[in-house]
């Protein structure tokens, strides 16, 4: 099968070019000779099954950061029969360099300046076939984004791969040598093929940033605009949540228990108490991680988040990071394995360090699901996002804290360089794309973690068998009252301990470990656990859930990405303590106040 690598600089539209390509038909796998997880997807070209590999945005085939020694390592291992570099053409003059690097490599390239549409706007014209000839290689104009000059750019890439690849040059000339040669050719080509205004001018931009950046109303504005994110999550959400558990109410109750009548109750027990009801209680939340999504892909790939890094960068300072690190701090709002990996774009290794032990404290949406669902239970219509973004404000406060307390053991003197893109909105497509991903992300880890995890419980919950469901003399009451001294102290009861412990696993699996618990689902499980807690048992439990430790998939990713076991451990043991001295404050500060 042959092989695609999509190159490029940070920025430059390659991960939409690769889902235009795919169509989102992607996978994570690792390749020889590197020990990280890339992104890649199979299409049939012409009359060949090709694999596109998406390879780490890098700046300079030189550098020493982690993702540039990941592309130089995969293209040294696993060398591909086309390269595929993608550079924005409103930067051309700074991203030259790369192709020229790559140039020298002695490998198929076919070469994309994509976002066309953005370099028209600032009035920028580049002349593709004098560049094309000056380089000897095939240029194209396209916008991955919209689509234009992608039918040509692919037809272009599919004769490209009738020629085998030259393969790597054995013996590349000096990087001295190399750089001097790139200035020069950069100079050549830049000089006789493009055409760039004396000052590129965005009205709309600048006004937005005038207000957006302002030193004392942009952070403000941002909390707001997170503030009203969580709020359409509830307005749009909710409803959806509450039909789909309805539909799963009705599906059990007509069809399938019927269905299942002739079988042992004990086996009944476990396929609708257990299976089903843990299933289908996680699955209701599918609308809303499907929302969350789409609405922060609005925000992401519009080019706000990049001046939420700009502003923050300053408070970052002090704390031993950078805006980098509130960046990936928001990535974790959708998972926090990305976020850790994308910390390979951080030089300083004291200061990645730093990052990715407060990035375990980001409300990722699997834990987004555990609060959803404790608010809508106990909290009012109007409360309930107010509750919300408290959480998400203990999140970003937790992380600042733990940043103050190890900055100085893990000291860092790397600058801080951040490109603030153009504003732009993404297309319809992209953001569909997108909640598609992560719902079939999620479905996967359904298949994997929660289905095996609720079996689990209910097991737990049942045996011996004759002992009361889910009672004292269950293996789970067991588990429970040997562990009821240490979360007593902060309001949990034996119920929501045994879903803590299987929240280790995956957080999703929280929910359908309570609805195995109670033998309830949907509205019936929030109305029993409504009648069971107050506020204040709730909140504390939800504090604890946001803080202690995360699951399985982080926690493998911090021992891969960091490689040292003492890291990892004390990770593990921070967000633990932390976790259970957070939630004990408040609720013995909630009790002394008389609530």
């Amino acid at each position: 099968m042959k092989r695609i690598a999509l190159l490029g600089m940070p920025n430059t539209g390659k991960s939409t070019l690769f889902n235009r390509m795919t169509g989102g038909a992607a996978r994570v796998g690792n390749w020889p000779g590197i020990t990280v997880e890339l992104l890649s997807g199979k299409i049939l070209l012409g009359d060949d099954m090709v694999e596109i590999i998406d390879l780490p945005g890098i700046y300079d085939l030189h550098g020493y950061s982690d993702d540039e020694q990941v592309v130089r390592h995969f293209l040294h291992d696993n060398v591909p029969d086309l390269a595929l570099v993608i550079l924005n053409t409103t930067q051309i003059e700074r991203q030259m360099s790369l192709l020229l690097q790559l140039k020298l490599l002695d490998i198929n390239l076919v070469v994309m300046l994509n976002m066309a549409d953005e370099a028209k706007k600032f009035g920028i014209s580049v002349d593709t076939a004098k560049m094309s000839a000056l380089l000897e290689l095939p240029i194209f104009m396209l916008s991955a984004k919209y689509g234009s000059g992608y039918p040509e750019a692919l037809q272009a890439v599919t004769r490209a791969l009738r020629y085998p690849t030259p393969g790597m040059a054995e013996h590349l000339r000096s990087q001295l040598e190399q750089d001097r040669h790139i200035e020069a050719e950069m100079a050549r080509v830049l000089k006789h093929t493009v055409q760039v205004p004396a000052r590129l001018s965005d009205r709309l931009t600048e006004k937005l940033d005038s207000v957006l950046l302002h030193p004392w109303l942009g952070l403000p504005i941002f909390f707001a605009v997170m503030y009203l994110l969580f709020q359409g999550i509830f307005i749009f959400g909710q409803p959806l949540q509450n039909g789909i558990a309805a539909a799963f109410n009705w599906l059990r109750e007509s069809a399938l228990v019927p269905l299942l009548a002739s079988l042992p109750h004990t086996v009944q027990g476990l396929l609708l108490d257990g299976i089903y009801n843990g299933v289908a209680t996680v699955a209701a939340f599918v609308p809303i991680i499907i929302l969350f999504f789409l609405f922060m892909a609005m925000i992401e790939d519009s080019g706000y988040l990049s001046r939420a890094a700009f502003l923050m960068d300053a408070l970052m300072a002090h704390l031993g990071l950078d805006g980098r690190g509130f960046v990936m701090l928001l990535m974790g709002f959708g998972c926090n394995v990305p976020a850790l990996m994308g910390t390979r774009v951080m030089r300083s290794r004291s200061m990645r360090l730093l990052t990715m032990l407060v990035i375990p404290f980001s409300l990722c949406s699997a834990r987004l699901q555990v609060f959803i669902f404790f608010t809508a239970a106990l909290f009012s219509p109007r409360a309930a996002p107010v509750v919300l973004f408290s959480l998400y404000l203990f999140s970003f406060a937790t992380a600042i804290l733990t940043a103050l307390i190890f900055k100085n053991r893990f000291k860092n003197n790397e600058p801080f360089v951040l490109e603030l893109p153009p504003y732009r909105f993404p297309t319809l497509r992209q953001m569909v794309l997108r909640g598609w991903l992560e719902v079939r992300h999620f479905l996967r880890r359904a298949s994997k973690f929660i289905v095996a995890g609720v079996v689990m419980v209910w097991l737990l919950t049942h045996l011996p068998l004759s002992a009361v469901p889910a009672g004292p003399d269950t293996l789970a009451g067991m588990i429970g009252g040997a562990l009821q001294p240490l979360f007593a102290p902060i309001g949990i009861n034996q119920q929501l301990t045994i879903a803590l412990i299987f929240g280790f696993i995956a957080k999703e699996i929280v929910i359908g470990a309570l609805a195995v618990i109670y033998g309830l689902s949907g509205t019936a499980l929030g109305s029993a656990i409504g009648q069971q807690l107050d506020w204040v048992q709730a909140y504390s439990f939800m504090l604890f859930t946001l803080l202690y430790t995360p699951c399985l998939a982080t926690v493998a990713t911090l021992q891969s990405e960091s490689k040292q076991t003492r890291f990892t451990l004390l990770s593990l043991a921070w967000s633990l303590g932390l976790a259970w001295l957070v939630s004990f404050l408040f609720y013995q500060g909630a009790r002394a106040l008389g609530y």
